[in-house]
């Protein structure tokens, strides 16, 4: 009797993807935007009606549509004109008290003429607002203006025709929106109906506010992408985006109007003062930051700013992401959430934790940095004629370092500090990376080698950055010190790349003074005694220059006869000078040279060429 076996039954495969369920909910999208095109397009016939309604009930609050317009305008205006009024006069202030003030003497003049001008009602509350709207919108609109335009005006220098073009223009496509919110805010108060207010927002504010500023972006499109991008030195990332930030900006607000008109034609409008609000700080948030980065750039130039500050600036451009990130979850995404049940709390409290080590994070890391620009900042120069750097001290050239090892383990650092806020276990990652390291270590014994070489070379300050040293074969200038191996720049522009290891001795060219030697060939029966004469004054009047004499160290002076050559006096020359600066020296100690020989009868004699006959066994 066979023995009973037991099958197991077979995993069914996963099923394909049901296509027909994608393009049934296609379908479905596509039959309510068709829809609600339609409701939107029949509800035009409801706009006499609904615009009739309104006036009506205008006319019932004791005033007509006229008068109404009348003192909005007016109001509006007075705003508008005391606000300019102040920031023009009150230029002793600086920008901030004065767009603060002037905000607040606009709001106060505006609700005066309000309650001179209406009593208590629907219109005086209409006129108030109106007035708050314009005073604010009159601060939106030149902050905005200014973080847009003010990387392409130079410090007290008045701004040029192009960026005055630039600023009328920005001023006339943002106080667009402007007016549309008061429209807005009249509509809203007084009751108006959906399609006459459907209408009015899409033809009058929506569709003209985003062609008005995409036609700006356009026309001064150099100009935007020159703010953008920022002063020199700039990175390949950001040149990349300020080429490519007009078209974004555009691409952007276009797809901001599209994705508000479907939302509204299936029945889900946006906010459209989140909508309103996102786009400002999509717009204002790349202007920002790259004038924060000139602000810091100054700070790290500048001996008077203190080193905390220049990292404090350089973290405060870190905040302004942080912030902008933090009002568009607010406004986007933490509703969504709630709509989908999802606890906010506790995502909102670690999202703080998390963004406070890293402001933390940003601020020792900028700290570092900034410490180590300072350092290099003050050693750098060099003689552009000669085109090598001159050499820094010991501490610019271990500051680089130092810094690089201090970043990478404030990095570790943070990221260990944000997964325990997150509740993470980070010992098993610590002991991995612990046995990692082992097995580097063990396994590549030639890089440990260069490193502990490397460490090493640097205690006994063999080389520094800028210094012409010589080592395994190569010559030039340090150009870069890693952790593992030095550069060497030639001056011919040759790049070598040394392992510490590799190095066995180094020969230093660039340390305390250098001797420059000089040979000149002169004819057999010349005067000695009267060339070692002419070397003595050619050496008091080049220590006479003061463009010289500080790097000259002892003068040049006659070394006598060195041998005699084929019937001609060998003769040298020698100064002391400091490193890397002997080749200026030298050249003005040739020129006088070669004055003093033809004014005294000297006659130099060039070096023969010999043309040594071929050997014998050649010749055969």
């Amino acid at each position: 009797m066979a023995a009973p076996t037991s099958s197991v039954p077979a995993v069914p495969p996963p099923p394909p993807p049901d296509l027909t369920a994608l393009i049934s909910a296609a379908e479905t999208i596509t039959n309510r935007v068709v829809s609600g095109f339609w409701v939107r397009i029949e509800a035009i016939a409801r706009i006499p009606a609904q615009a009739d309604a309104l006036a009506g009930s205008i006319r019932a609050a004791g005033t007509s549509v006229t008068m109404m317009v009348l003192l909005l305008v007016f109001v509006v205006a007075l705003a508008v004109a005391v606000f300019v009024l102040v920031k023009a006069r009150l230029r002793w202030m600086g920008l901030i008290g004065r767009l603060l003030l002037a905000t607040l003497l606009a709001t106060g003049a505006g609700l005066a003429a309000a309650a001179l001008l209406t009593s208590d009602g629907t219109l005086q509350q209409t006129v108030r607002q109106g007035a708050v709207i314009a005073a604010v919108g009159c601060l939106v609109v030149t902050l905005l203006r200014h973080i847009m335009t003010a990387g392409l005006v130079n410090p007290g220098r008045r701004p040029s025709p192009r960026v005055r073009r630039l600023r009328r223009d920005l001023v006339i496509s943002l106080a667009w929106p402007l007016m549309g919110t008061v429209l807005q805010m009249v509509l809203r108060l007084w009751q108006a109906g959906p399609a006459l207010t459907d209408s009015l927002v899409t033809l009058m504010v929506s569709l003209p506010s985003v062609l008005l500023f995409s036609l700006v972006a356009w026309r001064h499109r150099r100009a935007l992408a020159l703010a953008v991008a920022g002063p020199h030195p700039r990175s390949a990332l950001r040149a990349h985006l300020a080429r490519r930030w007009p078209g974004t900006v555009i691409g952007f607000l276009l797809t901001a109007l599209i994705s508000t008109q479907t939302a509204l034609t299936v029945g889900a409008p946006l906010p459209g003062p989140a909508v309103l609000l996102t786009s400002i700080i999509f717009v204002a948030t790349p202007h920002l930051d790259a004038l924060m980065g000139e602000w810091a750039r100054h700070g790290v130039l500048s001996t008077r700013v203190s080193i905390p500050a220049v990292a404090a600036r350089e973290t405060l451009r870190f905040t302004v992401v942080i912030v902008a990130l933090a009002m568009i979850g607010t406004l986007w995404v933490a509703p969504l959430a709630a709509s989908l049940g999802v606890e906010t709390r506790s995502v909102a409290a670690d999202a703080v934790q998390t963004v406070l080590i890293a402001l933390l994070a940003a601020y020792l890391w900028n700290l570092t940095g900034s410490f180590a620009a300072r350092a290099v900042g003050h050693a750098q120069g060099g003689d552009e004629e000669e085109g090598l750097a001159a050499p820094r001290t010991r501490l610019a050239t271990l500051v680089p370092l130092l810094s690089g090892l201090a970043r990478a383990v404030i990095c570790v650092l943070a990221a260990l500090s944000v997964l325990l806020s997150l509740g993470v276990n980070v010992w098993p990652l610590i002991t991995g990376f612990s046995v990692f390291g082992l097995a580097i270590g063990f396994g590549s014994q030639a890089l440990v080698k260069d490193i502990v070489s490397g460490l090493f070379f640097l205690i006994d300050d063999a080389f520094r950055f800028g210094e012409y040293i010589e080592i395994s074969g190569a010559k030039g200038a340090v150009e870069k010190i890693s952790i593992r191996s030095v550069s060497l720049r030639h001056h011919r522009g040759a790049l070598a790349t040394i392992p510490y290891g590799q190095i066995d001795k180094v020969q230093n060219y660039s340390r305390d003074w250098m001797i420059e030697k000089l040979i000149f060939r002169v004819a057999f029966d010349t005067d000695v005694e009267k060339v070692r004469r002419l070397f003595k004054k050619i050496g008091q009047e080049i220590s006479a220059d003061p463009a010289i004499a500080a790097d000259l160290i002892e003068p040049f002076k006659s070394q006598g006869i060195a041998q005699v050559e084929d019937g001609t006096l060998i003769i040298r020359g020698k100064f002391k000078a400091r490193p890397g600066r002997q080749w200026m020296i030298r050249r003005a100690v040739l020129a006088a040279v070669q004055k003093g020989f033809r004014e005294n009868g000297i006659q130099a004699v060039p070096k023969p060429l010999l043309n040594e006959p071929p050997p014998a066994d050649e010749a055969a």
